[in-house]
């Protein structure tokens, strides 16, 4: 059985509630006997940088470049580990003490968060994975928006899912995310890519624009700020905008906890914070096997890595902080009837931190597992470029290769090279169960925040690379579901419509909203995730996903 337990930074790891293997008998051993265990590898292969410079303001948007490739050749089940990615939290450094997790969260019984809980208050999440609960997987990665508004209580992913957790649709108070793009499809098991990029990149940024003004508390809401955090992508088919969080989505924990000291210290009002990023290695599948002596091996998925020439691995570059200067204030202006803004960020507004790297600690089952770092380590190479760097002369694996095999010895796990595997363990040629797909994903059809208003036209489908068919509506974009819950007025309502209309009208999917990568090529979504307005919506309308199913 495998329960899903959830660490810092939206970590969810698999414990492995499985009988644990008895102690060798060394006079009658079993060799060959392979049982199957969780826990098979975890760590995070990250780097940091220094915080921005004090008051610099370098903390309305934070992105990167990040690459994209099939860690694993095949799609495997109880897999989960994310490629590079980053956590953005409200900058909440002025409290010390008071809890920022109320009573009754989830976050709140993890103790050694305490006394603050601000690491697991809110966080925004998107980026590059294979996640344990995708229904739909297909070899290479997928891309998706995560978020956690109320100290884990429960996730965002998709304008109407949860993080995979969930088949059906969220309920209607707890869907944050509006679809912004009018181009491009959002999934609820995340976006596919075309092909099967091998180092190619994806820019992401998250940015901090204001697409509602602030408003003050009254007797029935709290204070909410004009921070709608919006996801930008670059990807060589899709540039621009795709979705961003409705502001009250961080405000209203406030209201719902009746808990006044949370007041202006969401996602909606404070400042992000970002600090580094990481490849999260969380629930990776074993494989354990006596041989002749009850000596015990390991052995976990084949994890690949794209390496050049150099056994080089390039997984992040350009890593970039942005200021309020950069697209906040032309967007503000713009919008209350000032000059069109292009919606491309502003060298004026941007800070580049240095990064920094350390070796990563690797464990398996709770044990250190040692000799990794002879296969390769971490490190920044020339241009403030993180990755990996193989080591040419070692024989645990190829450049490229993470050691895939683990000799037991006391409380350590020992990297060996496939030719140390004894033959009787039967490891060498035992695989790794595959993924099915899953259960389909839908969204209510007779009721609530889908239905009413409801969808202008449809419904029209679409076939994914990840063998899925996702089935799709037309809606206004103001009359899509997630902002039903709220009770604004008619004029609020209006002019948002009416500026959205604007952005769609002025904003290509082909304009370099990020900066260009600086190096390398971009790898593209995949195609049938692009889509075009009915004739009549090609403007202010935009495609809300309300199922996806196998073929």
């Amino acid at each position: 059985m495998l329960v899903l337990l959830f660490l810092s930074g939206g970590a969810a790891f698999a414990q492995d509630d499985a009988p644990a293997p008895s102690a060798p008998d060394a006079k009658s051993p079993k060799p060959g006997v392979v049982s199957e265990h969780s826990q098979g590898l975890h760590g995070y292969i990250g780097f940091s940088h220094d915080h921005p410079p004090a008051g610099s303001g370098f903390t309305a948007g934070m992105g990167f470049y990040a690459a994209v490739w099939p860690l694993i050749n095949q799609p495997l089940a109880n897999f989960q580990i994310g490629l590079p990615g980053s956590w953005v939290t409200p900058d909440n450094s002025d409290n010390k003490d008071q809890p920022l997790a109320p009573e009754g969260t989830l976050a709140r019984k993890w103790k050694e968060r305490g006394p603050t809980w601000g690491s697991v208050f809110q966080t925004l999440e998107g980026g590059l994975g294979y996640w344990a609960g995708n229904h739909f997987r297909y070899g290479p990665p997928k891309f998706s928006l995560n978020s956690t508004p109320q100290c884990y209580d429960y996730e965002l992913a998709s304008p109407g899912w949860s993080f995979f957790y969930q088949n059906e649709a969220l309920p209607d108070n707890r869907l944050g995310i509006a679809q912004l793009s009018n181009r491009l499809l959002i999934p609820p098991d995340a976006l596919p890519f075309q092909g099967n990029p091998n180092g190619e990149f994806l820019g992401y940024t998250w940015m901090a624009l204001p697409f509602t003004d602030p408003t003050t508390a009254t007797s029935d809401d709290p204070p909410t700020g004009d921070q709608s955090w919006t996801c930008f992508v670059s990807a060589a088919n899709f540039k621009g905008p795709m979705a961003y969080y409705i502001p009250e989505t961080w405000s209203k924990i406030a209201k719902i906890f009746n808990y006044p000291f949370l007041h202006g210290r969401g996602l909606d009002t404070r400042p992000g914070t970002m600090g580094g990023g990481a490849m999260e290695i969380n629930t990776v599948p074993r494989f354990d096997s006596q041989d002749a002596h009850g000596v015990t091996y390991s052995k976990i998925p084949q994890l690949q890595f794209p390496v050049d020439a150099e056994g080089r691995a390039v997984l992040v570059q350009d890593v970039t902080y942005y200021s309020k200067a950069a697209l906040y204030d032309g967007f503000k202006a713009w919008r209350n009837g000032g000059p069109a803004c292009s919606g491309q960020f502003g060298n004026h507004g941007t800070w580049k931190p240095k990064l920094k790297t350390q070796t990563t600690r690797f464990d398996q089952s709770g044990k250190h597992m040692i000799g990794v770092e002879h296969s390769f380590d971490t490190k920044i190479f020339p241009g403030n470029v993180w990755g990996l760097q193989w080591t040419t002369n070692n024989n645990l694996a190829t450049p490229g290769q993470f050691p895939q095999y683990y000799k037991h010895v006391g409380q350590e796990r020992v990297a060996v090279p496939a030719s140390a595997v004894p033959a009787e363990t039967k490891l060498l040629n035992k695989e790794f169960r595959l993924a099915t797909p899953g259960v389909q994903y839908t969204s209510p059809t007779n009721a609530g925040a889908w239905t009413k208003p409801g969808a202008k036209r449809g419904p029209f489908t679409a076939r994914l690379v990840d063998g899925s068919v996702v089935t799709y509506y037309w809606y206004r974009f103001i009359d899509q579901p997630s902002f039903q819950q709220y009770a604004w007025t008619a004029e609020k309502k209006a002019k948002l419509q009416a500026f959205v209309e604007r952005i769609h009208t002025t904003w290509p999917i082909d304009r370099d909203y990020m900066p260009p990568p600086t190096r390398g090529k971009l790898a593209a979504f995949d195609p049938a995730l692009l889509v075009t307005p009915p004739n009549g919506l090609e403007v202010g309308y935009v495609p809300i996903v309300t199922r996806q199913a196998s073929r």
